[in-house]
């Protein structure tokens, strides 16, 4: 990659970037290529991972969004591992909901939603890179899929349950290992990687080369982002050495007391020394447990 055209990192964009609607192409870019029909940006709504403070949200950084058509589109980009993360995409898309229907309206004003989740992390068992999920309801005897009768625009019709349900997309970037082909493959390279071609043709990309270039940040920017990609980096080894340390611990244990014993002991050990590091890096509590496991107590204790 030359020089000139180091790119900054799709979370770090999504943080400061993308929110500014001269740079919305590039987001309804990837969502036209992910979600395979266009997809127009009319407004970026306030979420929960909107605040700027480094030390509580370089791991987890989202958008939610409006687009034409009145749907909701949540991106988020999640860095490190999360115990709980379905159960809390769940809840996001279930408020998201909530939030976009008023007390004593309709149900026919129940919006759309799409959960788009770029993960750093391994959250699973699976051969694939690119995972999706919506509802659809199947007969049990026939296999036929229900179409459900409703009202719209006053006309009565039929829908598949998927076109109103939320649907989920989960990207597990670390697990794309191929030359890319298509144009999604060429979004999930540039998530990986930060490679973007010269020539690509790919809707969002041609954008984000010409807006997401480190050295068009002035020296104030280019030093958050420094320090925001350095956090990362600590973030991962940390987690890395607390799993190398939580195994050798176990080995030891596990000769001098048993097995079983020395593995339980070894993990919890590793888990205060992560803690620990953790805690001395200033990342805050739930952080901290959300990553080792560890109670707010035994933290606070450290």
């Amino acid at each position: 990659m030359a020089y000139k055209d180091k790119y900054i990192r799709f979370d770090w964009a999504a943080k400061r970037l993308l929110r500014n609607k001269a740079n919305f192409g590039v987001l309804e870019g990837f969502l036209t290529v992910l979600l395979n029909e266009p997809i127009r940006i009319v407004e970026i709504l306030e979420s929960e991972s909107n605040q700027q403070e480094e030390n509580d949200k370089f791991n987890r950084v989202d958008i939610k969004a409006r687009n034409s058509k009145d749907e909701i589109i949540i991106v988020e980009v999640q860095n490190t591992r999360e115990i709980y993360y379905l159960e809390r995409i769940l809840f996001g898309v279930a408020k998201a909901i909530t939030e976009h229907i008023e007390l004593g309206n309709l149900y026919s004003e129940v919006k759309k939603i799409y959960s788009v989740s770029i993960l750093y992390f391994d959250i699973g068992k699976g051969n694939d890179y690119l995972y999706h999920g919506q509802n659809t309801f199947v007969g049990v005897h026939t296999g036929d899929l229900l179409e459900v009768t409703t009202k719209e625009k006053n006309a009565i019709v039929r829908k598949l349950p998927a076109q109103i349900f939320p649907e989920y997309f989960l990207i597990r970037v670390n697990e794309f290992n191929k030359a890319a082909v298509t144009p999604l493959e060429e979004w999930i390279e540039y998530l990986k990687t930060g490679v973007i071609r010269p020539d690509t043709q790919v809707p969002g990309l041609g954008e984000a080369r010409q807006k997401l270039i480190y050295y068009n940040m002035n020296k104030a920017e280019q030093l958050a982002y420094d320090e925001h990609i350095n956090a990362v980096m600590i973030q991962n080894d940390v987690l890395s050495t607390a799993k190398d340390e939580g195994r050798e611990e176990g080995r030891a244990e596990g000769r001098a007391e048993g097995r079983e014993e020395g593995k339980k002991e070894g993990k919890k050990e590793g888990k205060v020394e992560i803690a620990r590091k953790m805690k001395s890096m200033s990342l805050a509590p739930d952080l901290i447990q959300s990553a080792t496991g560890l109670s707010m107590e035994e933290i606070d204790g450290l």
